[in-house]
C-alpha cells in the first residue's frame, strides 16, 4: 500500500483527468437511460433496466479505481506477465464456454453477468508491452524486439478474432502508435500503412484488379523514367509495384473468400458500391437519420424518436452516440467530442512527462487504444468507417467495458502520482 499523506500521494494525483473521466461516465448514464427510456419505470436508478445496472457498473468503477490509486505503482510493473497470461487463459476459456451473443461466442456467463475477456486483452497487452519494450530502451531499435512486441500484441488478436469479434481485434492494432513512438517503426512505415489503406479502398472499388496493377505500373513507369539515373530508385520502384501487384490481388482474394457476406456489405456500403437501407445498411441508415434529426440544439433529454423507439439497433451500446446526436444535437455533440479530445491530450501530456520507460510507453498504449474506440465508434454511426461494433469508452452500456477501460486509465494515473519514486 502507498503512503496516504497529502503530499505524496493525493497531491500528486491528477485530479483534472479524473474529473474528464466521471464527466464521460455521467454523460453515459444519463444517455443510456435516455436510449432505452420507458415511462412506466422512469427511475434512473432501475436495477431491472441498463442504465440501472449502468448505475452500479459506475460505482463499482470508482472502487476500482480509487483501490488502484491506494496500490504501490510497482505491482502493477511486477505482475504485468502474469495479467497477460491469465487474460490470455480467458480468451482460450470463452472459446469452449462462451455464450454467443449476435454470432460472437465473446462472453463467459458469470450468473447475470457476463464478462467478456477481449476487453481486458488490451489492458493487459499494454502492460505486458510496455514491461517488454522498456527493458530495450538502451539498445537500439532492431528487428528481433519488433517482433516480439509483434508477437505479444498478435497473440490476444488471433483468440479474439476465433470468437470472432473482429471489431475488438482491430483495437490491438492501434498499439502500432507505441512502436512508432519508441523509435521501433518510422516515417516510411507510416508511409507504407497508408498506401496499403489507399490500395485496398481502390481494390475494393476497381471492379477489375488487373486495370487497378496496370495503373499502377503505369505510374511507377513514369517515376522510374524521371528517377532513371539512379539505380538504387529503379530497384526500389520495382519493388514496391510488385510487393502493391500482390498485396492487390491478396485484398481481393480475402475479400471474395474470407470475408463473411455481412462483412462484405457493411464495405460496399461505406465506398457507396451498395444501397441496402432496410437490410444491411439499416443500422447506418437509421443511425444517420437519428444523429440528422437533432440538427443544433437536439430534440431535449428523453424527447429523442429514433432510439426510444428502437429504430437505432444496439442503441445504448454500440450506437450510443445516436442518442447524444438526436437528443443534444451538433452542440451537444461536438462538446462530447471536445471532452474526449481533452481527455487525450491529457493522457499524452502525462505520457511526455514520464521519467521512466514502462510509465511513458504504457501511457501511449492508453491513448492508442482509446483513440481508436473513440474514431471508431463514433465513425461507424456518422458513416466514415465500417460498422464493426466497438463500445464508446466510458459511455456505452457494459460492465466490462467500463471496468476496463477505468482500470487501464487509473493505472497510468498511479504510475504518474508516483513518477518520481518510480524513477528511483
Amino acid at each position: 500500500m502507498t503512503n496516504l499523506n497529502e503530499k505524496s500521494f493525493f497531491g500528486r494525483i491528477d485530479w483534472l483527468t479524473i474529473l474528464l473521466w466521471f464527466i464521460l461516465c455521467v454523460i453515459g448514464l444519463f444517455n443510456i437511460h435516455a436510449a432505452v427510456y420507458d415511462p412506466e419505470n422512469p427511475g434512473l436508478f432501475n436495477l431491472a433496466t441498463n442504465y440501472g445496472k449502468q448505475s452500479i457498473y459506475i460505482f463499482t468503477a470508482i472502487l476500482i479505481a480509487f483501490s488502484i490509486l491506494i496500490i504501490d505503482a510497482k505491482f502493477f510493473i511486477s505482475v504485468s506477465p502474469i495479467i497477460y497470461v491469465v487474460v490470455i487463459i480467458l480468451l482460450i476459456i470463452v472459446l469452449i464456454v462462451g455464450r454467443n451473443v449476435g454470432g460472437n461466442q465473446a462472453w463467459i456467463p458469470l450468473g447475470s453477468f457476463r464478462l467478456q475477456p477481449s476487453e481486458f486483452g488490451k489492458l493487459a497487452t499494454c502492460l505486458l508491452l510496455a514491461s517488454y519494450l522498456s527493458t530495450q530502451t538502451n539498445k537500439s531499435p532492431n528487428m528481433k524486439t519488433l517482433l516480439i512486441g509483434a508477437a505479444i500484441v498478435l497473440l490476444p488478436v488471433a483468440l479474439v478474432m476465433l470468437q470472432p469479434d473482429t471489431g475488438s481485434a482491430l483495437a490491438f492494432f492501434a498499439l502500432i502508435f507505441v512502436f512508432y513512438r519508441e523509435g521501433y517503426v518510422g516515417n516510411t512505415f507510416l508511409l507504407l500503412s497508408g498506401l496499403a489503406i489507399l490500395l485496398f479502398v481502390l481494390a475494393l472499388l476497381v471492379p477489375n484488379e488487373w486495370i487497378l496493377i496496370a495503373v499502377l505500373f503505369v505510374i511507377c513507369g513514369l517515376f522510374a523514367y524521371s528517377l532513371r539515373r539512379k539505380r538504387k530508385y529503379l530497384i526500389s520502384i520495382g519493388l514496391l509495384f510488385l510487393a502493391s501487384s500482390l498485396y492487390i490481388l491478396c485484398v481481393d482474394f480475402a475479400y471474395e473468400n474470407i470475408l463473411q457476406s455481412h462483412q462484405r456489405n457493411r464495405i460496399d456500403i461505406i465506398l457507396g458500391k451498395m444501397d441496402d437501407p432496410r437490410g444491411q445498411g439499416y443500422n447506418l441508415n437509421q443511425s444517420k437519420i437519428a444523429i440528422g434529426s437533432g440538427q443544433l440544439w437536439g430534440k431535449g433529454y428523453l424527447q429523442g424518436t429514433q432510439t426510444k423507439y428502437n429504430f437505432v439497433p444496439e442503441q445504448s451500446t454500440d450506437f450510443i452516440f445516436c442518442t447524444i446526436g438526436e437528443e443534444w444535437g451538433f452542440v451537444g455533440s461536438i462538446l462530447l467530442v471536445g471532452v474526449y479530445l481533452f481527455l487525450l491530450l491529457r493522457i499524452v501530456h502525462i505520457a511526455e512527462r514520464q521519467r521512466t520507460a514502462f510509465a511513458r510507453i504504457y501511457a501511449y498504449g492508453v491513448a492508442s487504444i482509446l483513440f481508436f474506440h473513440f474514431f471508431i465508434n463514433i465513425g461507424m454511426t456518422i458513416g466514415i468507417v465500417p460498422v464493426i461494433g466497438i463500445p464508446l469508452p466510458f459511455i456505452s452500456y457494459g460492465g466490462s467495458s467500463l471496468w476496463s477501460f477505468t482500470i487501464l486509465l487509473f493505472i497510468l494515473l498511479r504510475f504518474d502520482s508516483s513518477r518520481k519514486g518510480l524513477n528511483g
